[in-house]
């Protein structure tokens, strides 16, 4: 294996930073980074906003659950599904910009942010950085959006933390068999089995990380946290924003 793919498999998210800052080289590089990757078109829908303000990286943490990893860490990323520039553009070559509305409009930028996303993840992690990708700033996005001074057509999806890890690396989480994953020309069905032997590996994993506190299989998690609604002022939301309407 090569460089890459090391940093690829052994990726474990980091919730504790050592208190130093990302080099203003190493910014360059990620963002430079996150840039590079495919975009669907070139359309390049999605913006990045680095959050170097103390007391907006405060609210933004009130907001996704007072993590402390999104005030401590070297930098935080918030990644935005971005048409706005879109519509500008649009507007400035007076061409109709209901197009901009549609589900596939708003598919792509969201596409396009998580390919950047990932990008720089990958190149940080490379970098021998840390990374944590905070999902919890949808607990507010109308706030959110109202923080970051964001026009319509924009939506904050998601945040990235990196910085310098402490020296207690991790054990990489165990993902889905392959065979859960990966289908072969058509759908496949999951296959029972297969899924109860993954239920015992993360039970043996959570075990072992948290010296018994924590046992419980993939399923259990899922049925917990999928079960119940959240988030349900995400559709107002894209509707004040003009995305995802058609």
């Amino acid at each position: 294996m090569n460089q890459a793919i090391d940093a690829i498999l052994g990726h474990y998210s980091v919730r504790k930073f050592e208190d130093k800052d990302l080099t203003e080289e190493a910014l360059t590089l990620l963002i430079k980074s996150a840039q590079a990757a495919s975009t669907s078109s070139f359309v390049q829908a999605y913006s990045i906003i680095g959050i170097t303000d103390k007391d907006i990286r405060e609210q933004i943490s009130a907001i996704a659950g007072n993590q402390p990893y999104t005030v401590q860490t070297g930098q935080l990323f918030i990644f935005v599904a971005d048409l706005a520039r879109h519509h500008a553009i649009l507007e400035e070559h007076q061409v109709d910009t209901a197009a901009l509305e549609t589900s596939e409009k708003w598919l792509v930028s969201v596409i396009d942010a998580a390919l950047a996303a990932q990008n720089m993840a990958i190149a940080a992690e490379s970098l021998g950085l840390g990374i944590c990708f905070i999902g919890g700033i949808r607990n507010d996005v109308e706030q959110i959006a109202e923080i970051l001074d964001l026009p319509p057509y924009t939506m904050p999806l998601f945040g990235l933390t990196i910085g310098h890890p402490v020296a207690n690396k991790e054990k990489a989480k165990p993902r889905l068999p392959q065979d859960l994953v990966y289908h072969e020309n058509s759908y496949q069905k999951m296959n029972p089995e297969t899924l109860a032997e993954y239920d015992k590996q993360i039970k043996t994993y959570y075990n072992e990380r948290t010296a018994g506190k924590r046992v419980e299989g993939w399923s259990e998690q899922i049925a917990r946290g999928l079960g119940r609604p959240s988030r349900l002022d995400l559709k107002a939301f894209l509707e004040k924003q003009h995305l995802n309407q058609k």
